[in-house]
């Protein structure tokens, strides 16, 4: 087990990122995926959404999954759900897959890809697996500690403290974003911890926007039930058949990610 990254304790990691919406991706998807980006990429772009990956599986039958999120790096269940039905008949009209499939959409998750500088610039302080496109420092496989981002666009390079450098190796390295094959952040006890400081601080501050000024709740705070996430296709089955929306002969429907 690896001792944490001294950046992390001081306090330098999940810092604050203003990112932007249209900020380009070091890593893109080829094949049936990048069709699939192609196709749902301007309509994420439309609704406030950023394109994180497109990756399909095959396990017995096709998924295909979308991680996507909000540029401050926030995905909600509800933010799925509605990425979910905008893309979906996206996907029927562009038609970018010959074969059945699943549509899952979710959030990056704790361990999630790095694809983007502001992905990175998060992440410092926190342990990172990189995976380059060309011999780098005579290898292409890396794990350390992120220490920061130097430069913009094309141009940025990530500095990373090894934790994988033999003897004989060099222990901070400077890796060109631009040959960046895959990275992706190492699940980490400091890594969680952090993840569920933010997750109570976000708590905190929704309670504190439904509150009045007198510290009472304001009477609109409390929880609604609402009609379920299945309540659409629950009234979908009672529709009649000149009432349904078409799809594809025995295509499973989409669902939410985690």
């Amino acid at each position: 087990m690896t001792t944490e990254n001294p950046a992390a304790a001081d306090g330098m990691s999940g810092a604050a990122i203003a990112a932007d919406i249209d900020e380009p991706r070091f890593v893109e998807e080829t094949g049936v995926a990048a069709r699939v980006a192609a196709a749902i990429a301007p309509s994420l772009r439309h609704q406030g959404f950023r394109l994180v990956r497109v990756k399909t599986f095959n396990n017995p039958g096709m998924t295909v999954q979308v991680m996507a999120e909000r540029p401050d790096g926030t995905m909600t269940v509800g933010d799925c759900e509605a990425v979910s039905a905008d893309i979906s008949p996206i996907l029927e009209v562009e038609d970018p897959i010959a074969t059945e499939y699943n549509l899952e959409v979710s959030s990056p998750g704790i361990d999630r890809p790095l694809v983007r500088v502001s992905d990175f610039l998060r992440a410092v302080g926190h342990e990172a697996r990189v995976e380059m496109e060309t011999l780098t420092y005579n290898r292409k496989r890396f794990r350390g500690w992120i220490e920061g981002v130097d430069g913009e666009g094309r141009d940025a390079t990530l500095r990373l403290r090894r934790i994988d450098a033999r003897p004989d190796e060099e222990s901070d390295v400077a890796l060109p974003l631009r040959d960046l094959s895959e990275a992706r952040l190492s699940l980490t006890e400091a890594l969680i911890r952090e993840t569920l400081r933010a997750a109570k601080k976000a708590e905190r501050e929704d309670f504190d926007g439904a509150s009045t000024e007198d510290g009472e709740a304001a009477p609109d705070a409390s929880p609604q039930r609402g009609p379920g996430r299945f309540a659409a296709r629950n009234q979908a089955k009672n529709l009649p058949p000149n009432g349904a929306r078409p799809i594809k002969p025995n295509r499973p429907g989409p669902r939410a990610g985690r």
